[in-house]
């Protein structure tokens, strides 16, 4: 990687020709960029997503490969007892905290709304351990409804990396995003740069040389690469 800090010549950061043209390509890297996480219906994926904090979407694949044959409605997952989730759970980390909203979250759908995963940010928002990360994934993913953009630390990364944000916060950086991105991109966007955070644009040591976008890219062979912080990831994991 180049040690000296190239003058960056492209378009200017966060402006329709720059955001567009990275969208284009990105789009035509990864044609079949979709969510991650294996899901059948709703519930599914607000408790998939739940155990994605802080863990890899393929170990949380191989968890609830068995967890949902296991507990097949919100009924069985509100009457699992506290330890029994934790250990059925407990290879996707923080498995007490996430039993706890997990059991939490399907009594309250069970009190609340009929059983069933709400259809809105303000209803989703409203369960225990759900910020609007996980409820935008529902929300775009299981129901087709697009309010915002899905903010994890790889889209997080990216955005700052193009310079479509210096913020940290998710919120803030969803605010942002929602502005400058074509709301048509939103879901199918914030899928395309997971993948391409995953495969290109690595934390520690992104793949510069091997990037197309890279002439796009104001951070693009700059030495020091932009890791998330301890705190960033907190706020992001849910």
């Amino acid at each position: 990687m180049n040690l000296t800090t190239p003058i960056y010549s492209g378009p200017q950061p966060g402006s329709p020709e720059q955001v567009n043209a990275i969208i284009a390509e990105i789009r035509r890297l990864y044609p079949g960029a979709t969510c991650s996480l294996n899901f059948t219906n709703p519930l599914e994926l607000l408790l998939a997503t739940q155990l994605s904090a802080q863990c890899t979407d393929e170990r949380v694949n191989i968890v609830t490969a068995k967890l949902f044959k296991k507990y097949t409605n919100v009924e069985d997952f509100a009457a699992a007892s506290q330890e029994e989730l934790e250990q059925d759970i407990r290879s996707t980390g923080f498995y007490r905290n996430k039993a706890k909203n997990i059991r939490a979250t399907c009594q309250r759908l069970i009190t609340e709304y009929n059983s069933e995963v709400p259809h809105t940010m303000e209803e989703l928002l409203t369960l225990p351990g759900v910020a609007r990360k996980t409820a935008n994934v529902v929300l775009g993913n299981a129901f087709g409804i697009v309010v915002g953009f899905v903010v994890d630390t790889h889209v997080g990364r990216l955005a700052r990396r193009f310079g479509w944000t210096t913020n940290t916060d998710p919120v803030k950086i969803e605010q942002e995003l929602m502005l400058i991105v074509p709301k048509d991109d939103w879901l199918d966007l914030s899928h395309l740069l997971i993948f391409h955070g995953r495969a290109i644009c690595d934390a520690r040591r992104p793949l510069c040389e091997q990037c197309t976008i890279a002439s796009l890219c104001p951070s693009a062979f700059i030495a020091a690469p932009i890791r998330s912080t301890t705190k960033e990831n907190k706020k992001n994991q849910l």
